[in-house]
């Protein structure tokens, strides 16, 4: 991305408007410095022009405010290159720092800065105990002379047992309150004075198509007397966490109690009790820092308890008075031995039964994350799917599933006794590795479940969303479309990756509970039901289980429809919990119906000793996202952002590695907004927005698939060598590509690292190419071609067996997983063929047919490619005697693979249990 400041004259890019904001600031620091050293005329012009950008939207900060903002403009004006330069550089090294959140001298416009731009520690670290700071909005008529004097006398209010503090930011216009929302990460309260404009009184040329692309309602549709409740909709809708306050003098006390108000906190008459507002403003962040389990394990440590239970490990003296795992006390420190205990009393509370801290807990998560319910899980995602497909399925329902979901999934079939329906992703066969399953691949497993009279028993429709190489369904899409045709489906997204989704407002609008909020309000309003009802009259009594309809986009008939959404996320893998933090959201009409189930289900796979610091660290997980999960979010988008334009923009590095655009890793007919990659010259991030809305999939820009096959690496192969020689982990590999997943941890520096492993690695290519023959570079070329040309193709599930289907002769085709996977385990019932015998030919070409007798998972790819009772087709065989991976779990080359027999098959019945 072009960090230029020419470049910044279209809002396109404000996705990275605090990141593009300290870019300029820091270009104009230099050039500053340069116009005080030299004393050039043309410096002081580009000093004039680069300080006009930085202006441009400088109004939707606190800092650096009036004060210090006009010092510096008045500096430019006076011709005093000193002076200005040495206030640049004050408020640049305060923006990059964050000193002004936590230093009154950064507001000083007396003050000039004396020490280096960054702390060495954070604050906490080097024994500061700094008050959080936030920034408030506040939206008013007044005149802009006033304002200054406003925040002086909300800065009085000031308390010294205040537990935060806050700067304010005043904005005129509902215009002008919008961006502010949208750019200023800092941002946690917005207030809300009844009176104030619509337009922006700044000079902003295309701010009313940027805004026009976010807000989803239009200034004429906007009724006489509402611009505040409707610019409180449009900020709820974009940045659910904030605390909203109006101020207004049209009866409060009546307006509090209108749908208009819903989404304020409070309702304040007018400015009649300053204080009040300020402890309010307090109360509302103090709701989102506290973390009731988290807080009280703290309490808990600091108490002299006698532990006389079952965990020796508590409060630390086996470990500290022990002559040989003292070492053990000394590595972990004493306060997660102190915070050790198997009670659930004293306010621990007990993950099974949550009557207390826990249950806050929860109800937090579920406000933080936009659910009607939360559960915590502490065995990792792979154990939350199964409890949802447990209490959500029983034996004999019938799951519509991606046979690519991660194993967890397949397992819990097994164990409901639930009947998978497995559904084929497109290939992206040369990278070895499946996209997503096509909508119309789903609605036509409804209708062939529909035609063999099973759509009663079609129960869940079961996806993985975002996929592990950054896939995103339209879920809102998907969901609408299938509950056209069954009215009441059950849908469980797996977002084990996914889980930061809720927290920007990009990503948000393809997560499930984005999808579920937002559905449930379309199918609730008199505009959809006018919808409805035309659309119906225009399609006459036609059946949406016709097969007509499968390119039909069909209406759910809103007296029917139901919302009933599942999701799933591995908190530890996006945010900020320890391994195996897992969270399940609830978003379910019908959840009566699934309490009792779910209850037996959490029950069956959750420890009754669960881990407390996993408990306490998913509290503080949802703490940080709920107050910062906005601007982490933003910044790892742009992080990743320029990772991308770094590799592939790069003269060298691009030669052998580079990181696939969408339009690699999305086939056309999905991408119907045409959207070939991120960022300039292919398109702005405007255009992308709109792409994530309309189109089927779209392409999570945080997960970067980076292509090294042209480099002669295989994906295992380059795995090992950045963690070998560079200190860079990756986890996901595929045949030609490895998986660089950013997340909120990441820095410039961790950018840094991987865009010099892969620029040394560069020169060392082309310095050995240069140094060798003929016969060295063809080796090398034919290691390039194994790698990128001649791959295996991907093999599709071909179908249960007979003896576990309820109609073979049927078009739909589901089977009863779970007698296959039993019956493997009585060793008479199986056999083993070694997978290059000549045996495995001859019973491909002649039969019997070979049927597995359990699940087979190559890493890579991750999926499974045999699962308990599939029939083995020749592209399976073949993918796997390409496999050159060492990880395949299920197969054993020694003995070959595992089959059931087909003795044991023969007239059985699918009915069967045994």
């Amino acid at each position: 991305m072009n960090q230029n400041a020419e470049s910044q004259t279209d809002l396109s890019n404000v996705l990275v408007a605090a990141s593009i904001r300290a870019d300029q600031w820091r270009q104009l620091n230099a050039t500053a410095r340069q116009w005080a050293t030299q004393g050039n005329g043309k410096l002081r012009d580009a000093c004039a022009g680069l300080l006009a950008h930085v202006q441009r939207i400088e109004h939707c900060w606190a800092y650096p405010g009036e004060r210090l903002l006009g010092a510096v403009r008045e500096a430019l004006e006076d011709g005093d290159a000193p002076l200005f330069a040495r206030l640049v550089q004050k408020v640049s090294s305060a923006i990059l720092s964050g000193d002004y959140r936590r230093d009154e001298q950064a507001w000083d416009i007396t003050e000039a800065p004396d020490r280096a731009v960054l702390d060495a520690l954070p604050p906490d670290i080097t024994g500061t105990q700094d008050k959080p700071y936030f920034e408030v909005l506040v939206v008013t008529p007044s005149d802009p002379g006033q304002w200054l004097r406003a925040k002086d006398e909300m800065r009085r209010m000031r308390r010294p047992d205040d537990a935060f503090q806050y700067a304010v930011v005043h904005v005129g216009s509902f215009e002008d309150a919008a961006l502010a929302v949208m750019v200023n990460t800092d941002l946690q309260a917005v207030i809300l004075v009844d009176g104030f404009s619509y337009n922006s009184r700044h000079d902003i040329p295309d701010l009313k198509e940027f805004l026009g692309r976010h807000l989803t309602i239009d200034k004429d549709e906007i009724k006489p007397g509402t611009l505040a409740t409707s610019l409180a909709a449009q900020i709820r809708e974009y940045r659910p966490e904030l605390d909203l306050y109006l101020l207004s003098d049209r009866s409060p006390e009546l307006l509090a109690g209108s749908d208009e108000a819903a989404p304020m906190r409070r309702v304040f008459h007018h400015v009649e009790e300053p204080m009040e507002i300020h402890l309010a403003i307090l109360d509302g962040i103090k709701d989102r820092y506290e973390t009731p389990y988290f807080d009280n394990l703290k309490k808990y440590a600091l108490r002299p308890i006698g532990t006389f239970h079952a965990l020796p490990i508590a409060r630390g003296k086996s470990i500290f008075g022990s002559n040989w795992i003292r070492d053990m006390g000394h590595f972990y420190g004493t306060n997660i031995l102190f915070a050790e205990s198997s009670a659930t009393t004293g306010g621990l509370d007990s993950l099974l039964e949550p009557t207390g801290t826990i249950k806050r807990a929860q109800e937090a998560v579920a406000r933080a994350f936009g659910a009607k319910r939360a559960y915590l899980g502490t065995n990792g995602t792979s154990t939350s799917n199964k409890i949802v497909v447990q209490a959500i399925c029983k034996p004999g329902d019938i799951v519509i599933v991606d046979r690519n979901c991660h194993k967890s999934h397949h397992y819990g079939f097994v164990l409901s006794g639930a009947q998978p329906y497995y559904v084929e992703a497109f290939p992206l066969t040369q990278y070895s590795m499946y996209g997503a399953v096509p909508l119309r691949t789903i609605k036509q497993a409804l209708l062939d479940c529909a035609a063999g009279g099973k759509l009663d028993r079609v129960k869940v429709i079961d996806l993985t969303n975002c996929t592990f190489d950054g896939h995103m369904y339209n879920p809102r899409r998907v969901m609408e479309e299938c509950l056209a045709i069954k009215p009441d489906l059950t849908f469980l997204w797996d977002e084990a990756w996914f889980g930061f989704a809720r927290f920007n407002p990009l990503h948000r609008r393809r997560s499930a509970m984005g999808a579920a909020a937002a559905l449930t309000k379309r199918y609730r309003s008199k505009a959809y039901r006018e919808e409805y009802e035309a659309w119906k009259a225009k399609r006459g009594d036609r059946d949406l289980t016709d097969p007509a309809s499968l390119d039909e986009h069909g209406l759910p008939d809103p007296d029917k429809v139901r919302i009933r959404v599942y999701q799933t996320n591995s908190t530890h893998k996006s945010m900020s919990a320890f391994r195996q933090g897992s969270m399940m959201l609830v978003w379910d009409d019908d959840f009566h119906q699934v309490e009792g189930p779910f209850e037996e289900a959490f029950f069956a796979h959750t420890s009754t000793s669960p881990n407390l610091q996993l408990i306490a660290s998913l509290d503080l997980a949802r703490r940080q996202m709920e107050l910062e999960g906005y601007a982490l979010t933003m910044r790892m988008t742009d992080l990743a952002l320029k990772i991308r334009s770094a590799i592939n923009k790069h003269p060298l590095i691009s030669k052998y590695f580079r990181v696939a655009t969408p339009e690699d890793m999305i086939p056309a007919e999905y991408r119907e907004s045409g959207l070939k990659d991120y960022g300039p010259p292919n398109s702005s991030w405007g255009a992308a927005a709109d792409a994530w809305s309309g189109d089927e999939f779209a392409l999570d820009p945080t997960r970067l698939t980076l292509i090294c096959g042209a480099a002669g690496f295989d994906g295992t192969q380059f795995k090992g060598l950045l963690a070998e020689r560079f200190d860079i982990q990756i986890n996901k590999t595929s045949r030609n590509s490895i998986l660089v997943q950013t997340n909120i941890n990441n820095t410039h520096s961790d950018a840094a690292l991987l865009i010099k492993a892969l620029a040394d690695l560069s020169r060392e290519i082309e310095s050995r190419l240069s140094q060798e023959g003929a016969v060295g570079q063809q080796v090398f070329a034919d290691r390039v071609k194994s790698l990128m040309t001649d791959v295996p193709d991907l093999p599709n599930f071909s179908r249960f067996h007979d003896s576990f289907r309820d109609d073979p002769k049927g078009v739909a085709n589901e089977g009863h997983m779970r007698p296959a996977f039993f019956m493997a385990y009585e060793e008479a019932n199986c056999e083993f063929v070694k997978l290059g015998s000549e045996e495995v030919d001859k019973r491909l070409r002649d039969g019997p047919e070979m049927v597995s007798a359990n699940f087979v998972i190559p890493y890579p790819p991750g999926f499974p490619i045999m699962v308990p009772g599939q029939v083995i087709t020749a592209d399976t065989i073949a993918f796997m005697r390409k496999l050159d991976v060492k990880e395949i779990h299920g197969y054993h080359a020694a003995v070959g693979i595992k089959l059931i027999k087909p003795s044991v098959l023969a007239g059985r019945r699918a009915s069967s249990t045994q």
